[in-house]
């Protein structure tokens, strides 16, 4: 993996409340940049931040009074201040949905919601990400907009570049499903797709960045990785927001990388440090599928490594293989009283279906993930059925049409009496 040099990155830049990088193992910060590896000790990068002090309330009326979308959050991200006037896509504030007919088929008596991000612009929480990323590609100055994607990151960054003003060129597997392939080509960046696995695509583009080929070039998980990873604090503050500025219980989150899960734990605790929530215990849980399983089998092994695996399951959202944050997200479960669990291809399908018919959302494979293993861990006494629970849905599934194909329950003549012969008449 490439490593930037810190010397490149040490122009000052206004990212609102950012003040410096920090090293995720051995603490050492560096000047605000396009850099993700510590140069010290190798260890991952994340934002470090001087958060507004003060009165809670007013800030919570701050936030209220701001847009209706991931902007009403500045002042507690790595942005500039103005963010909400330059031309972006404006992701977030999806909906909660209080999920009641799926909470009866579960046994779930203590509330259960889900955080359905398929409501996003490009249909999944992969905008939010991208939008705190392209900022920090405009105050380093890149004109092409980059990552490695397993599909709806690919399309987000198309869509984000194609309305900020960037050029795009984003790489994929060369497998990927039909629907993803298309929405990511459909504005009009370069698309490539790699002959091999993500974790051949990523290996890939960081090769890129030390090359003079990828000169001006941002990936948005890669070089501004950092920045990226702070977009999904946003899904924390909103669900806190949505439940009436209350910490849940219990959150299920798919682990992909294990980035997602371990930015909403650093979500919940600056809302807790800042004091708009009650300080008190939450608890999180990853899900995974069986085919791309490696942080759930080290937390069911009780091992702190997670060895790389091969993936191979229909949730390709998720298959990344050696995933980058996985030790972080053991320390999490396990800190919380979490847990990580994985259920198989068949059991996804079965929650997409399940979510579909109790809820009316149609979630992509990662939802199915994130449905299937909250299933699981209910009938094994893991999770508490009467505790406040979220689940998230982070796409649309009509990104990953293939893996629940169905036709009509019958075709028929345009009559009566075909209709009344099918038997689906009431009487």
């Amino acid at each position: 993996m490439a490593v930037q040099s810190v010397e490149s990155a040490t122009t000052p830049v206004a990212l609102g409340p950012a003040v410096a990088l920090s090293c995720r193992e051995c603490g050492e910060r560096f000047g605000l940049g396009p850099i993700f590896a510590c140069a010290v000790c190798f260890g991952p990068l994340e934002v470090a931040y001087e958060l507004p002090a003060g009165d809670p309330e007013a800030l919570r009326r701050r936030i209220e009074s701001g847009p209706q979308n991931i902007w009403r959050y500045a002042p507690l991200l790595p942005v500039p201040a103005d963010v909400a006037d330059k031309p972006g896509l404006n992701p977030g504030f999806t909906k909660l949905v209080k999920a009641d007919n799926l909470a009866r088929e579960l046994g779930v008596t203590g509330g259960l919601y889900v955080k359905d991000d398929s409501g996003n612009p490009t249909h999944s929480f992969k905008d939010r990400v991208v939008a705190i990323a392209v900022e920090a590609a405009r105050a380093f100055g890149f004109t092409t907009l980059s990552c490695s994607s397993t599909g709806n990151l690919a399309g987000a960054v198309g869509a984000a570049a194609a309305r900020a003003g960037f050029k795009s060129c984003v790489f994929i597997p060369h497998d990927l499903e039909a629907g993803k392939v298309v929405m990511a080509a459909v504005y009009g960046g370069d698309l490539v797709g790699i002959e091999g696995t993500y974790d051949d695509v990523n290996r890939f583009c960081s090769e890129l960045i030390g090359d003079p080929l990828g000169e001006g070039w941002g990936f948005v998980n890669v070089n501004l990785r950092p920045y990226y990873g702070e977009g999904s604090k946003t899904l924390a503050y909103e669900i806190c927001e949505q439940l009436g500025w209350r910490l849940p219980d219990q959150i299920v989150v798919p682990i992909a990388s294990g980035s997602q899960l371990t930015k909403i734990d650093k979500g919940l605790k600056e809302l807790i440090a800042l004091g708009l929530v009650e300080d008190r215990p939450y608890k999180i849980f990853g899900a995974q599928a069986e085919g791309c399983s490696p942080v759930s089998r080290a937390f069911k092994d009780g091992q702190d490594v997670v060895r790389p695996v091969k993936p191979d399951t229909i949730a390709k959202s998720l298959a990344i293989g050696n995933p980058a944050d996985g030790p972080y997200v053991l320390d999490i479960a396990r800190r919380t009283g979490g847990a990580v669990e994985d259920v198989t291809d068949a059991e996804i399908v079965d929650a997409i279906r399940l979510l579909a018919r109790t809820e009316g959302i149609f979630a992509e494979t990662a939802g199915g993930v994130t449905v299937g293993v909250t299933r699981k861990l209910v009938e094994s006494g893991v999770l508490d059925p009467s505790l406040t629970t979220v689940v998230l849905n982070t796409g649309d599934g009509l990104k990953t049409l293939d893996a629940v194909a169905a036709g009509p329950t019958v075709t028929i003549r345009p009559s009566l009496a075909a209709f009344r012969d099918a038997g689906l008449a009431a009487v």
